[in-house]
């Protein structure tokens, strides 16, 4: 049976949160975020599957659910994070149902793959200006006439003299790493959930599809209903994509909805206009033998 070690999750409610924000001793906050933004949605608790999604449009409140939890659960983060100044009082007066959870159980943020694909760039650059370097070190000591005339210059020697001895290719390749694998950036964003997740525990992911072509979202996707299935993970995916909607099995929050409710993935506006517009170019396909 597939495990789900989060089984709930419950918002403080309207009662307590006009309780806490009556209590402020302080009037000059120009927000209380994030009082005042799941009663309007009729949000008290959440049931989690062995799959869970999140669906809504910019501002709906799916990655703040995310990092509520994420914070309730104290799991672990790949960059900083800060909610404001009322984030940490609002995760305490949020309540959790979860089993004892492996170490390896994380947030993974679209922020963070951006941040793992530039980390890349930024060290083949680096790499790349020390290959050109070591090109020209080595063309300055192959056809230097430089004799060893202390041991303090022994090191500087046997550089020149290795020079001398190897050819080009061969000097620069034992003194310069090879260049990180460098991918396209849907590959490596793919290459990133891959790395991290692992077996047996509970991930939850922002907008994983974010870099993602559509043929690496059908990837992402079936990586994830295999975690599930065969290696006991749990996902909670905050998602805009119907490919992700799609996953067999998932529970779907509808956040553009209130009250907000469980759905099926047809039924979310996101995929239905997506549907309409195929559907208004369908003899475009046809009439190419589609």
């Amino acid at each position: 049976m597939t495990p789900v070690y989060l089984k709930s999750f419950s918002f403080p409610g309207e009662l307590r949160e006009a309780d806490y924000i009556r209590c402020l001793k302080r009037t000059c906050y120009s927000g209380v975020y994030p009082f005042k933004i799941f009663p309007l949605k009729g949000l008290d608790d959440l049931e989690f599957s062995p799959i869970t999604i999140f669906c809504g449009g910019n501002g709906s409140g799916k990655s703040t659910i995310l990092n509520l939890i994420a914070e309730k659960l104290a799991l672990l983060r790949h960059s900083a994070f800060s909610g404001g100044a009322f984030f940490t009082p609002f995760v305490e007066l949020c309540s959790v149902e979860c089993e004892e959870l492996s170490p390896s159980s994380q947030i993974l943020s679209s922020d963070d793959v951006f941040d793992y694909m530039l980390n890349i760039r930024y060290l083949n650059d680096g790499i790349d200006v020390r290959r050109e370097e070591l090109f020209e070190e080595y063309l300055s000591r192959k056809y230097s006439s430089h004799q060893l005339k202390s041991l303090k210059e022994y090191d500087d020697w046997k550089e020149s003299y290795d020079a001398k001895s190897k050819s080009q290719s061969q000097y620069v390749r034992e003194r310069l790493m090879r260049n990180v694998d460098m991918r396209s950036n849907g590959e490596s964003a793919m290459r990133y959930f891959v790395e991290h997740i692992t077996e047996n525990a509970l991930y939850l992911l922002d907008e994983p599809e974010n870099s993602l072509s559509v043929p690496l979202q059908m990837d992402l996707a079936k990586f994830i209903s295999d975690s599930t299935r065969y290696f006991g993970c749990q996902f909670v995916i905050a998602t805009h994509s119907p490919i992700m909607l799609s996953l067999p099995g998932a529970k779907i929050y509808d956040l553009n909805e209130a009250p907000v409710q469980e759905t099926a993935w047809t039924e979310v506006e996101n995929v239905k206009a997506l549907f309409r517009f195929f559907e208004d170019h369908r003899n475009e396909f046809t009439a190419k033998g589609g």
